[in-house]
Formats: structure tokens, sequence, C-alpha cells
């Protein structure tokens, strides 16, 4: 394999790999800015693929493993808004838990 090809290669695959982290990272870049800081973005992404792979798999339509994904990945985050605005919880230590 030449250089060039190994090139292109490695590019296409960190554009590809890295588009998801890049929507994760700005909605976390508006987080910082409302004065929430959320350490469980990848822990939210992590359980919202996880529903979505399991509800596409089990059901055969990748469809409603999106909406299953969204939902999760929405209820992950009220349950950190929930914990760090209502009960006044630490938000770094909440947002380390979703993350584990």
């Amino acid at each position: 394999m030449d250089w060039q090809s190994w090139l292109i290669g490695t590019v296409s695959r960190a554009l590809a790999y890295g588009t998801p982290l890049l929507w994760g990272t700005l909605g976390e870049i508006y987080a910082e800015r409302a004065g929430v800081s959320n350490l469980g973005v990848e822990g939210m992404m992590i359980l919202g693929a996880y529903a979505g792979f399991a509800v596409a798999q089990t059901v055969g339509n990748p469809g409603l493993g999106l909406l299953a994904a969204g939902a999760v990945g929405t209820l992950a985050a009220l349950w950190h808004a929930f914990l760090t605005v209502t009960l006044r919880a630490n938000q770094y230590v909440s947002g380390l838990a979703l993350t584990m």
C-alpha cells in the first residue's frame, strides 16, 4: 500500500469516526455556556447507542432503533439535569456517574 492511499484511508476513517464525537462536543459547548458542567456526555452517547442497537436488532427496524437511541439519550440527560438542578448534586460527580 502506498502512502497516498494510506493517508486517504486514515483521513476518511477519522472523519467518519470523529463525527459523533464532534456532535457530543457541540452539545457540551452549549451546556458549558449555560453554566452546566456535564462530564457525562460520553455516557449518554453510549447509553443511547446501546439502546438503539438493542431495539434495532430486536425489532428489525433501524428507524425504531434511532428513535430509541434518542429517547434513551434524552432520558439520561434529563436524569443528569434532575440530579444537578433539583437535588443540587455535584455536577462533576453526577456526570462521571453517568459515564461509568
